[in-house]
């Protein structure tokens, strides 16, 4: 089994910044891709950043500019730095990752429980 353990979101005036890490554990062989997604209030999930294990990067038009997406392969874990922060950022954030295991030879998804991310104007 697989978790993924989100931290780092908080209240932050507009125009700040904010850093979300999420952690993976468990039965882990690879990873690849790892990204952010957001859901804001009456919205649907959208991607917000990916990044693959070699390190390429995409990100949502909303983020490009502002979002920066990294990983540490070695600790299982990725990053969102997040500037200029806007209201409309506002959303739980979510970490997504596809995973492969030790027992397995295909990529399964998980997703972590959701941090809540509010920039006040």
């Amino acid at each position: 089994q697989v978790q993924l353990v989100e931290s780092g979101g908080g209240l932050v005036q507009a125009g700040g910044s904010l850093r979300l890490s999420c952690a993976a554990s468990g039965s882990i062989f690879s990873i690849n891709p790892m990204g952010w997604y957001r859901q804001g209030p009456g919205t649907q999930r959208e991607k917000v950043a990916a990044i693959t294990s070699g390190g390429s990067t995409n990100y949502a038009d909303s983020a490009k500019g502002r979002f920066t997406i990294s990983r540490d392969n070695a600790k299982n874990t990725v990053y969102l730095q997040m500037n200029s922060l806007k209201p409309e950022d506002t959303a739980v954030y979510y970490c997504n990752a596809n995973v492969r295991s030790f027992a397995w030879t295909t990529y399964q998804s998980y997703w972590g429980q959701g941090t809540q991310v509010t920039v006040s104007s």
